[in-house]
């Protein structure tokens, strides 16, 4: 018997541990803290952005400033270790890089309806700028075509970039001070998830219809055409192409462009044949501008309808302050346009930053390079330059150049820094077809046919937005099929959000694992027990009903044959449910129970 009592005792102790146990449970979930207010928040994310993973409590001032002062400039803690051979490296790297870059910023500056100095001019502050605060070592900042296609496709319409020249400057000045602060914007705030709103698939249409749009307007160049239009569809440019190709037109402009055209291709193909020669394509346009000027001077060619870029205007870059329009009628167009450009701008970037991240096995902090990239174009609008970004084709010569740093990029801007205070004169006499030729060879790299393929394969919608990303561009605008692109990306989204897959699970032959029947025809169901399962992570008012009504449907088809007792309601995808999720999950008890055939709801 007193065992007896023993056992009892103990069984008594257990019940009222586990009745504590249940009270105290029932308490926390009752009684639960207030959860941090959006202010907390916002304000934790700001000093998340720069604190530096070195900080403690006990360090003095002084080195807790030079600890932020690291964070913010990164320069300060891999400069101290940085080695005559890791220089080495970098000068050669960025003597490549400023071969292709002088020429290929000339042609970008042509294709965004600026003058030659201010594509170099963006090679010089943006990089040194980006080189102090950048946390990737391989990326090449400068401008690039989409982003010149895309400037000048929208800020023509607000101003005549022939009839008022210099108005035009000052609005894509402005704009470049829009996108820079809308960039370090989501830096400081932690808004990386907005470059997101332009999916991969959306990115990779956008990229071949403006590659194609981009070739179509160096037609221009390459032809010697005098009238062209400034619309960018596909329409409007044949339109205007055949009505131009009468005389007086020079065919001389077409042959000396394919001439060079085809020994750039050459020289791309040879490249990736063999990549010890990645110099050979990396060299290949500084050559063909020597050679093309040098023919024309020698045969006079300009005198024989050949256009050249004539009076380059040399020297450092001019302060362009004064000329920042912060007031007046154009400003929210202004501003408009920056968002649209500092987007794309950052997905551009950001997208080469980690793809070379990745080889090289290290983390590119996504908001410390917003707030770098939106820096260096804040200071590029105060210097006379215009949206700078990372370009794939000039960071991959300077991964295969074999860069340690972005010391690269500071070689790269000293050397067209030069080239501006010494050599534009030598290039009045440079061919504009040379240009078109130079900016077209550059062009297959922007369109991925296999991957747009893949997307096919993989997610039908998806590849919807890839195709209107690249109608939208190709027939309309470039606005048009960016807006085309992250509205089929949105509603994707909201598809899936609210009509989430409700879908009936089985327990897989011989294992413990249960999973959809409609992809995994053998798992077997338990007789009497009808296992659902809610593809959603949400469970709230915008699908709560939907949910309940398919659920229903289910047990009411399946009752209908005799085999339900119960439902079970797997809910282990659901991270957030609300109000409306709840009462739609307690109706759905109610309707079952109320059925009268006894279904149990768990």
């Amino acid at each position: 018997m007193g065992s007896l009592s023993v056992e009892e005792r103990q069984e008594e102790q257990k019940d009222e541990m586990e009745e504590c146990r249940s009270i105290e449970r029932a308490r926390w979930l009752l009684d639960s803290p207030e959860p941090p207010s959006l202010w907390h928040e916002l304000v934790g994310s700001i000093r998340s952005t720069f604190k530096s993973s070195s900080s403690s409590s006990n360090h003095t001032s002084t080195r807790r400033a030079l600890s932020f002062l690291q964070t913010f400039f990164p320069i300060l803690s891999w400069g101290r270790n940085y080695k005559a051979s890791k220089f080495k490296n970098d000068l050669m790297a960025g003597l490549t890089l400023a071969s292709l870059s002088i020429p290929q910023s000339i042609g970008y500056a042509n294709l965004a309806k600026l003058d030659p100095q201010f594509g170099l001019y963006t090679s010089v502050v943006p990089p040194l700028i980006y080189a102090l605060m950048g946390t990737s070592r391989e990326i090449a900042i400068g401008p690039v075509a989409v982003v010149s296609l895309l400037l000048s496709a929208m800020v023509q319409k607000i101003e005549d970039p022939v009839a008022d020249p210099i108005a035009y400057r000052k609005l894509v000045f402005t704009v470049t001070f829009f996108a820079g602060t809308f960039q370090a914007m989501f830096g400081f705030l932690r808004f990386g998830f907005l470059v997101d709103f332009l999916s991969h698939a959306a990115l990779v249409g956008f990229m071949a219809g403006a590659a194609i749009v981009i070739g179509l307007q160096q037609l221009k160049g390459l032809l010697g055409l005098s009238h062209f239009t400034n619309n960018t569809d596909i329409v409007s440019v044949v339109k205007s192409v055949s009505g131009s190709m009468h005389p007086p037109w020079y065919p001389l402009n077409f042959v000396i462009g394919c001439s060079f055209l085809i020994f750039l291709l050459f020289a791309r193909f040879i490249g990736r044949r063999n990549k010890k020669l990645f110099w050979f394509p990396a060299m290949a346009p500084l050559v063909s501008v020597i050679l093309s000027t040098l023919i024309v001077y020698l045969t006079k060619a300009d005198k024989h309808g050949v256009q050249i870029v004539k009076h380059i205007k040399g020297g450092l870059n001019p302060s362009s302050a004064h000329q920042l329009q912060l007031s007046g009628q154009h400003v929210g167009e202004a501003a408009k346009i920056g968002l649209i450009t500092a987007l794309v701008a950052l997905t551009e970037a950001i997208a080469v930053g980690r793809s070379f991240a990745s080889i090289k096995d290290y983390h590119l902090e996504g908001n410390k390079e917003m707030i770098a990239m939106g820096f260096m174009n804040i200071a590029g609008s105060l210097s006379s330059c215009y949206v700078a970004t990372g370009s794939f084709s000039r960071t991959a010569v300077n991964f295969s150049a074999g860069c340690e740093t972005v010391v690269s990029n500071i070689v790269m801007a000293i050397t067209v820094l030069v080239s501006l205070e010494l050599f534009t004169r030598l290039l009045y006499y440079t061919p504009i077809a040379i240009l078109a030729s130079i900016i077209l060879s550059a062009l297959p790299g922007l369109i991925d046919i296999k991957e747009a393929y893949r997307i096919w394969k993989v997610e039908k919608l998806d590849f919807l937005a890839c195709i209107g990303a690249f109608f939208g561009v190709l027939f309309v605008s470039v606005e048009i099929g960016l807006l085309v692109a992250v509205s089929i990306s949105f509603a994707k989204v909201l598809v899936y959000s609210i009509r989430p897959g409700v879908e009936a699970v089985g327990r897989l032959p011989r294992t413990d694992m249960f999973c959809e029947i409609s992809q995994y025809p053998m798992a077997v169901q338990i007789p009497g027990i009808l296992t659902l399962r809610i593809n959603s992570a949400l469970l709230c008012f915008a699908n709560a009903n939907f949910i309940r009504e398919r659920i229903v449907r289910w047990a009411i088809q399946d009752e209908h044959k005799g085999m339900v007792q119960a439902v079970v309601v797997d809910m282990s995808n659901v991270m957030n449910i609300d109000t409306s999720g709840l009462i739609a999950m307690e109706e759905l008890q109610r309707e079952l129970i109320a059925s009268g055939n006894g279904i149990q709801v768990t």
